[in-house]
């Protein structure tokens, strides 16, 4: 796999290079370079995204990685490092230091290969005020490929146009976005209610862009809906057809973790199926030779108290365990709400006891008004201009813990989308949007959430950057 190089070349006098001074460079990467006018010998680097900052005497190598390079770099100007890049490529072979987002990657227009609606609506044929079902429009200035959704403008009257997760050209805009801003990946979701035929568009789309921009992925199967009877079946002839027949597994970004590949699956609530299931879900992926996996559970928040019979020990089998905590909150003296996390720490003793490792699920807020067919403004957690998502990055560094799951980078359903939305969504219809803040403003916030959760920059109660 290319790795993903942003290169800033800085010349002493060597011909045939390109020699760059008090400027920028952007090569084949999303990261800009910048370095000042060389004086007294010295250059200040200073770079735009999360990566490693590398040095060469010459463009063709070796590589040299710059240890403890802090944002900006001062270096001096000599014969073995005349050339510096920025290597974006996430080390994909480790859960630590990650932060990684839920994608759902479902939504469907007609016209992207098939003739439905897939959550945009709750009719498959129609796209109409009082049929939608998602909360927030995306931002569409930036896509290649866009679908229009007849009778929805946007003020002052321009056509209004949604996006197609079967299209490549829309996953490849959202991985670079994640790449632009130091986003380590996703966990892919995959819902076993759909899988019998193995669809992979979605799939394969995620694998390709991951693929260019140097980003992670790993699956995330949600059982949700799939009746009990045939939920162990489905779940393991998907994953057992996807590593036989697409080699999912020996993709270079595929995530790893102590040499498995990582695999989450979402749905564990002591009220969904019995223990026994449960338990026979876990030996298979924690056993099984061929397809064994890093098991990332997920489910319940409360499950550390859960006292259903058999429960217990069902939460405490995991690799790692990961509360689903979206609509966990709590309403502080002054009527804003915040999503509850006072429980992590005990959660996180806990979860290192019985041998696991601990993956906070964040959210930036919520709404599903929409969804629900509510009035509008009923179930909205407001994001407070990104304190709400900020709180709980700095809950999860002060636990000291380097991983985070972001719920979600593209739900728009329940609102807690993190990519860029539109702050001037049609007017045909009730749409919640970032409230003037930029377009790109959760993008940010979650990158520089990533810096603080793998120790890349210090750990601060107040957000640390201007909108």
């Amino acid at each position: 796999m290319k790795a993903k190089l942003a290169r800033l070349f800085i010349g002493l006098g060597l011909v045939g290079f390109l020699f760059f001074f008090g400027g920028v460079v952007k090569s084949n990467a999303a990261a800009w370079l910048t370095n000042s006018s060389p004086a007294n010998g010295q250059c200040v680097i200073s770079w735009s995204s999360r990566g490693t900052l590398e040095m060469a005497a010459q463009i063709a190598g070796p590589w040299i990685t710059v240890s403890d390079s802090a944002n900006p770099y001062t270096s001096a100007l000599t014969t073995s490092a005349q050339f510096y890049r920025l290597n974006q490529t996430v080390d994909a072979t480790t859960l630590h230091g990650k932060v990684l987002c839920g994608y759902q990657g479902w939504f469907r227009c007609p016209g992207d290969g098939g003739s439905q609606w897939i959550h945009w609506s709750r009719s498959t044929s129609t796209i109409a005020s009082n049929t939608l079902t998602f909360e927030m429009w995306p931002e569409m200035s930036e896509y290649t490929h866009q679908y229009a959704a007849p009778g929805f403008t946007h003020p002052g009257g321009a056509r209004a146009y949604l996006f197609s997760a079967q299209d490549q050209q829309t996953v490849n805009k959202h991985f670079d976005w994640m790449q632009d801003y130091g986003i380590d990946g996703v966990f892919l979701s995959r819902f076993v209610v759909t899988v019998a035929s193995h669809p992979t568009n979605v799939l394969n789309n995620v694998r390709n862009a991951a693929n260019r921009t140097g980003r992670t992925f790993a699956l995330e199967y949600d059982m949700s809906g799939q009746p009990t009877n045939s939920l162990f079946s489905q779940l393991t002839n998907d994953w057992c057809w996807l590593v036989d027949k697409t080699h999912i597994t020996q993709d270079p970004r595929y995530l790893h973790h102590n040499g498995k590949p990582v695999l989450m699956i979402w749905g564990f609530f002591s009220d969904r199926f019995s223990p026994a299931l449960a338990n026979q879900i876990i030996d298979f992926f924690k056993t099984n030779a061929t397809y064994g996996v890093t098991l990332v559970g997920g489910g319940e928040w409360w499950w550390d108290s859960d006292a259903t019979p058999g429960w217990a020990s069902v939460f405490r089998r995991f690799d790692v365990y990961s509360p689903w905590n979206t609509g966990n909150y709590y309403t502080d003296g002054f009527g804003n709400k915040y999503a509850s996390t006072g429980y992590w720490s005990q959660d996180l003793a806990d979860a290192t006891a019985a041998g696991m490792l601990y993956l906070p699920q964040v959210y930036p807020g919520f709404s599903w008004d929409n969804l629900m067919q509510q009035p509008p403004g009923t179930s909205k957690i407001d994001r407070l201009g990104g304190a709400f998502l900020w709180r709980q990055f700095y809950d999860v560094a002060n636990l000291g813990v380097d991983m985070a799951f972001v719920g979600m980078f593209d739900e728009v359903d329940e609102g807690t989308a993190i990519f860029k939305v539109s702050n001037t969504p049609p007017t045909q219809g009730y749409f919640v949007t970032y409230d003037g803040y930029p377009t790109d403003w959760y993008l940010r916030l979650t990158a520089e959430g990533a810096k603080v959760v793998a120790g890349e920059r210090p750990n601060t109660p107040n957000i640390p950057i201007l909108p």
